[in-house]
């Protein structure tokens, strides 16, 4: 029996719906494959893998939490909002306890990055500081990005480019032109999570201020973009296996170009909160893609 929209989940369940938890595949994959192509290269630092993962988690929970208050706070959540609950706007959480909350994710974060600087150096805090101030930046400030139609840009370089290439950086102590492309390509498919959102909140959005990438061009510019996005991500590979030193092994990720179709099907198919499934459709072929890439590297 499903359960009825307004009644209050548990406390805890409450509190997972809020880290919006289908999306945080976003923040592994680029850990993984960044950990995966040091492990290529014979450097892997399991203890500092595992802290980039914990600080990338915490970073991405605090940058949906303060999402969660922002738009709420801005009229961007309200009841006719097409997407999945969110807690402040439906009174399961009040807003300070969501901004605790947001402050605690940011916290850890930051104390996952203290034994990454003291390993990797001082532009590592930097990067990190970057990091939080984006996630808070992302709808909250003067000139917050996802009001401004920056959004995508900003999950493209922090949740592919940076992501996976800090990863790299703070196992390997070195970068490669092969790291920063593997950054490009998972980046692109987290951002196609984003504009699946985006899609589906288009009308809300608009009314609410928020002059996303779909308001400012509309809809059939977001699915065009979208296909972009999925092109980007799968060249990334085949200029892998197009190089001097060609592996075939190097076209795996392409064994996700099926589930990649049938998700931009989907895309232009689908609208309103029809839309729903396909958010977890691209975070999943995020994931198999970046499995992928990783087995790719390894081996």
């Amino acid at each position: 029996m499903s359960q009825d929209p307004t009644e209050r989940p548990s406390t805890p369940r409450v509190w997972l719906l809020a880290t919006r938890p289908q999306t945080l595949t976003a923040s592994l994959t680029p850990v993984v494959v960044g950990t995966a192509f040091a492990y290529a290269d014979g450097k892997a630092h399991a203890l500092s893998a595992l802290a980039a993962l914990f600080g990338a988690v915490f970073i991405q929970v605090g940058t949906n939490l303060f999402n969660d208050h922002e738009d709420f706070r801005r009229g961007a959540d309200t009841a006719a909002r097409k997407g999945p609950a969110r807690a402040t706007q439906r009174g399961w959480l009040s807003p300070r306890q969501v901004l605790r909350a947001t402050a605690l994710s940011f916290a850890a974060a930051m104390a996952c990055g203290v034994y990454l600087v003291a390993r990797s150096g001082w532009p590592l805090a930097l990067v990190g500081l970057m990091s939080v101030l984006s996630g808070l930046a992302y709808t909250g400030g003067p000139l917050p990005l996802a009001y401004v139609g920056l959004g995508d840009l900003f999950v493209l370089a922090f949740f592919g480019l940076v992501a996976v290439t800090g990863t790299y950086f703070v196992q390997t102590l070195a970068l490669t032109p092969e790291v920063v492309l593997a950054g490009l390509g998972v980046g692109a498919l987290a951002t196609c999570i984003l504009v699946v959102n985006n899609l589906r909140d288009r009308e809300t959005d608009a009314l609410a201020g928020k002059r996303t990438m779909v308001v400012r061009f509309g809809a059939s510019v977001a699915r065009l973009e979208y296909a972009a996005l999925l092109l980007l991500a799968f060249a990334v590979p085949v200029c892998f296996f197009a190089q001097e030193t060609a592996r075939p092994e190097w076209l795996l990720p392409l064994l996700a170009v099926p589930l990649a179709l049938s998700e931009l099907r989907g895309i232009y198919r689908l609208d309103g909160s029809d839309l729903n499934p396909r958010l977890g459709g691209a975070a999943r072929l995020g994931l198999l893609y970046g499995a992928l890439l990783s087995v790719s590297a390894v081996l």
